[in-house]
């Protein structure tokens, strides 16, 4: 029984699925609505084409009808990691179950890497009849591969196990098997599961899938097959059902987490229960009357539902004229004891759609089931005419619903969900309806829409999927973006824009304005790319800088104030006045925050707010570097000053320098050794004030020498520049200052540093006891800035981003001038715009931080979206790049003229995903030539021999070196056969292409057999290219040469040869 808090239910997030005739669940909903018999026809010439046997083709009881599942062939197993040679040796269920669980996750929003509770799975499988037909039967395959990499790349008991594995789930990992029931008892273990707390979130489901697809079966009388290829369930003319292939998964969670994670909930599961029919019934495959009225009334009992309130149930329905009526008499005998009321609850079965998916049906009923709760519909039941004559729905509470109908209830709206299966093990479900979801609140002006894949074609694929979702739906645009930012794992290839609404998003991806949707590539496994931050000085200040950010941003608008607040005394007056004055006061305020009192400040508060701002979204700089007074900023987020104590400085040096004598500062284009030739010449107070690229300084002075100095350059037809300041920095004219402003830096307290950031005085990092010098700090206000040489030490870390932390774009084009020696990966990106940049605050920083994300910074997207109450919604999921996979049967060369042809698995009857994806041309070859080999008549039966096809090389990093001599020939055709790989080169990292430990031990085995030497298992992981291991196994023999007397040495050569 569930404990007391079970009766908040636990919550439907996510669903996905492929059933026959439906690559996913919107489909599937569709023909549901539209009464789709998804059930295929065979003619004998599709079935001879396949491999039927002509004998039971032509039986007058073989029943040419199938529920087939399209694509089984196909998996993506680059996306999941898989090496070709694997991929087709792997169970077509376990290789699909791995896609849809993908699917799953994020439909309900969510990727597993990113979230903080546990993940569990609950999964069953059907009988693996690849491996029986298609993978065994090759013994040489086997052979090659070995019975353990078969075993554990077919049973069931890794079907759980592996989709843990490759989506990173820490949860439970339980395989679950119980026949037809299997995934509905899934569903129960997993809600078990969530409400023992032992998870915090659940996937739940199975998969059957027939091979081969284009099959019919033989009907029996008596039997559960159909003698018509209908299920028409409940109906006087059942006489069975059509088995079928799909899959389905459900994510769940507990209710009032799904709540406060603003999770798109579908429906809630208020009850769920299992139990077994124990020895009381005809016989094993029998159902009982008794199991299923337990295993309802407990369902029932548990969620606290009457049976009057349950307005549909979900039958499982098989159509078989024993267990239909058993099926009602068990609902009647539940009801009847709360209700009388007659024929008030609609019945119907998915089966009558779909057929019986066995160890899938469960799980396929429960989302049919989901799906009309989520759209208050109850789709038809199929082929219902006449009532079987042992079922008497007039007297009993149900109804079959044979048309499209609105759902209407009194109350909220309830549903049951039976599955039963072969042995015994029943399990039923209770359902509500959704609580209706709180709407979701105010969000940014503008929103970041993140997208990645793991190739350039599925990028484009997710582009043009999301592009149409947003032309076809109304959601919110901020949901849309969380959504992205949260519930998607970050891959290779990746896409950003900037927008303000869905329509606007959706023109944008589809026209890829290069403007303004942007495009980067980050190579695979590539770790996360260092930030810099860049703090620029005084003369970039202007009134209303980063004024959208204040008013919508509250760790920046609370930043600023405090910065503000504690700077009013020491300015006698409220910084904000001139930074965001009111309407008509921007001129005056303007004018007064050119003052190098207020200036300073303004800069260092707003510099300060946006640092602050950017680490709380998880943009933590690995270094940092200012410009003059941005050091300030630099050593106050490295702890080397408080917050307090950095304000004062700042504030008091301002004011001391402004008590200066007035003075003059000019930008040069020349380098500073030519600059300062010039200057030893002509002598005066003219100083290097800084130096800030390979042909831009800066010199400072009294005015009227700048004034001179201007003219001289100019008449040697140098640029030159007049910087926009009242006073002389970095020359001898604030020399009358330094003392003081020492003792006034000696009096407040003083760190080592914590992050590490250059010093502007001697142009490379700096020091713990430079930064506690009070003698440093006023150094730092005489000598010449040397930014030039602190971008060329930031240049030397790996990939780095530089990022300017303040107002304009004068630091990032002065980075971009000192190009990096070997480092061709380095960006320059900025935050605030430049006053003369007509553009929102908002849109120009997400723009910033959607490039770093592009580039390949890491976003703390949780942090992101703190301040706002956001939704998961459901949006298009990744496009798979599926391609065929497939090992044929042996072929079986019959006495008749049909030949087997080389083609896809693919139901023409049904919709069909299209992958865009060429087709194996070695497949294709090896096909057509089993079936040239096998277009003559022979008198018996016989095995055709497998032949090891390869598919192409992947793309790697590693160019390709063709073998060179027969050695590095053979161990590539072993690396060829055990990976599935053609085109092997010398070069290549067995691992990089898809070994692994197993197949490792494979390659030794091979490397023993060719050449009788013992290869340490561990020596592969070190030698792990062709060349290395050719080189490795010519040691080997060398050293067992030495070891041996020359007559067995060369007994030994010989034998080798």
């Amino acid at each position: 029984m569930y404990e007391e808090e079970t009766l908040d239910g636990i919550a439907i997030v996510g669903m996905a699925g492929r059933f026959p005739g439906a690559a996913d669940i919107g489909q599937f909903w569709q023909n549901l609505r539209d009464g789709v018999e998804s059930v295929s026809w065979l003619s004998e010439e599709e079935l001879l084409r396949a491999g039927r046997d002509p004998e039971l083709v032509t039986d007058p009881q073989y029943v040419k009808a199938a529920a087939m599942l399209d694509g089984v062939d196909l998996f993506d197993a680059a996306f999941f990691g898989y090496n070709p040679r694997e991929a087709e040796t792997i169970d077509p269920q376990q290789r699909l179950f791995l896609e849809t669980a993908w699917t799953a996750l994020e439909h309900a929003g969510y990727q597993a890497e990113a979230y903080d509770g546990l993940i569990s799975v609950f999964a069953g499988a059907g009988m693996n009849r690849y491996l029986l037909y298609n993978l065994a039967p090759n013994r040489a395959l086997v052979k090659a591969l070995g019975e353990a990499q078969m075993m554990i790349g077919n049973d069931k008991d890794f079907l759980a196990t592996r989709t843990a594995y490759k989506l990173n789930l820490k949860g439970a990992a339980v395989g679950v098997q119980t026949a037809c029931s299997s995934s509905l008892v899934a569903v129960h273990m997993a809600c078990q599961s969530l409400l023992s707390r032992e998870c915090d979130m659940a996937l739940a489901g199975g998969v059957t899938i027939a091979v081969p697809q284009e099959n019919g079966y033989l009907y029996h009388e008596g039997g559960i097959a159909s003698d018509d290829g209908h299920t028409r369930t409940f109906d006087a003319k059942a006489k069975g059902t059509v088995f079928g292939s799909g899959l389905g998964i459900v994510v769940v969670k507990r209710l009032d987490d799904a709540v406060a994670d603003g999770d798109t909930i579908y429906a809630v599961i208020k009850g769920s229960a299992i139990n077994n029919d124990g020895s009381q019934k005809v016989s094993y495959t029998a159902p009982s009357i008794e199991g299923q009225v337990g295993v309802i009334s407990e369902a029932l009992a548990i969620g606290g539902v009457e049976p009057e309130t349950v307005s549909y149930i979900e039958a499982h329905g098989t159509a078989t004229p024993l267990g239909d009526p058993i099926e009602i008499a068990s609902l009647t005998k539940v009801f009847r004891a709360t209700t009388d009321r007659t024929q008030y609850c609609a019945i119907g079965s998915v089966k009558s759609n779909v057929g019986h998916l066995d160890i899938a049906a469960g799980v396929t009923g429960l989302i049919k089931t989901t799906l009309a709760l989520q759209h208050k519909e109850l789709p038809p039941s199929l082929h219902f005419e006449t009532a079987n004559p042992a079922i008497d729905f007039g007297g009993s509470p149900f109804y079959v619903n044979t048309k499209l109908r609105e759902w209407k209830t009194d109350g909220p709206r309830r549903a049951g969900v039976s599955s039963f299966g072969f042995g015994g093990t029943n399990a039923h479900v209770v359902l509500e309806e959704a609580p209706e979801p709180e709407p979701s609140g105010l969000s940014r002006e503008w929103q970041l829409l993140i997208l990645s894949a793991k190739t350039e074609t599925a990028l484009q694929a997710a582009t043009e999927r999301l592009a149409a979702h947003l032309q076809a739906t109304e959601q919110e645009l901020a949901d849309v973006a969380y959504t992205l930012q949260r519930g998607r794992k970050a891959f290779a290839h990746r896409r950003i824009v900037v927008c303000q609404d869905g329509a606007e998003a959706a023109d944008l991806l589809l026209s890829r304005d290069p403007k303004r949707v942007l495009t980067s590539v980050r190579p695979e496994g590539a770790g996360k790319r260092p930030v810099a931050f860049l703090f620029s000085g005084t003369g970039s200040q202007y009134v209303n800088m980063a004024r959208d950010l204040y008013e919508t941003e509250p760790l920046f608008h609370e930043e600023v104030n405090f910065c503000c607040e504690r700077l009013a005394p020491l300015l006698g007056l409220d910084l904000r006045e001139l930074l965001y004055p009111e309407e008509g006061g921007e001129e005056q305020a303007a004018v007064r925050l050119k003052r190098t009192k207020y200036a300073q400040p303004a800069i260092f508060v707003i510099e300060y707010a946006m640092a602050k701002l950017l680490q709380e979204w998880g943009i933590a700089p690995a270094a940092m570097l200012g410009h003059s007074l941005g050091e300030y900023v630099a050593a106050c987020l490295a702890g080397v000053f408080s917050l307090e104590a950095a304000l004062l400085l700042v504030a008091k040096r301002a004011q001391m320098i402004e008590e200066l004598p007035t003075g003059g500062m000019l930008a040069v284009h020349l380098g500073e050794k030519e600059l300062l030739a010039h200057l030893a010449k002509r002598g005066g107070a003219v100083g290097l004030a800084a130096v800030n690229g390979p042909a831009l300084c800066v010199v400072s002075g009294p005015s009227q020498a700048m004034v001179q100095l201007r003219l001289e350059l100019e008449a040697m037809e140098v640029v030159c520049k007049t910087v926009h300041t009242t006073h002389a920095f970095h020359s001898a004219m604030v020399e009358p200052m330094m003392g003081q402003f020492a003792e006034l830096v000696g009096a407040v307290e003083r760190h080592a540093p914590t992050v590490p950031y250059v010093s502007n005085v001697t142009g490379t990092w700096i020091t713990a006891e430079e930064a506690r010098d009070p003698q440093y700090w006023a150094r730092h206000l005489r000598e010449a800035v040397r930014f030039a040489d602190g971008v060329q030490v930031l240049n030397q870390e790996q990939d780095v981003i530089l990022l300017e932390v303040g107002p304009g774009k004068a630091l990032a084009s002065f980075a971009l001038s000192v190009q990096p020696e070997h480092n061709p990966g380095r960006a320059v990106l900025t935050t605030i715009r430049h006053v003369q940049e007509e553009q929102s605050d908002i849109a120009f920083l997400l723009s910033a931080l959607g490039r770093m994300w592009l580039l390949g910074a890491e976003v703390d997207w949780q942090a992101f979206s703190a301040d706002e109450t956001r939704r998961r919604v459901p949006l298009p999921t990744y496009p798979f790049e599926s391609k065929r996979y497939w090992i044929e049967p042996p072929v079986q060369a019959y006495a008749s003229d049909w030949k087997p042809t080389a083609r896809r698995i693919r139901v023409k009857r049904t919709p069909q995903l299209n992958t865009g994806q060429p087709e194996s041309h070695s497949l294709e070859q090896q096909s057509q030539s089993n079936a040239q080999s096998n277009s003559h008549r022979q008198p018996e039966r016989q095995l055709q021999p497998f032949t090891f096809a390869a598919h192409p090389r992947p793309n790697v990093l590693t160019p390709y070196v063709a073998p060179g001599n027969k050695a590095e020939r053979t161990i590539a055709m072993f690396w060829q056969e055990l990976l599935g790989i053609e085109g092997v080169g010398v070069h290549d990292d067995f691992f990089e292409l898809g070994g692994n430990s197993l197949l490792a031990t494979k390659l030794t085995a091979r490397l023993r057999g060719a050449y009788r030497v013992e290869v340490p298992l561990r020596v592969i992981f070190d030698a792990a290219t062709v060349q290395d291991q050719t080189y490795l196994v010519e040691d080997l023999i060398i050293d067992q040469l030495e070891a041996m007397d020359d007559e067995k040495a060369r007994s030994l050569s010989v034998s080798r040869e």
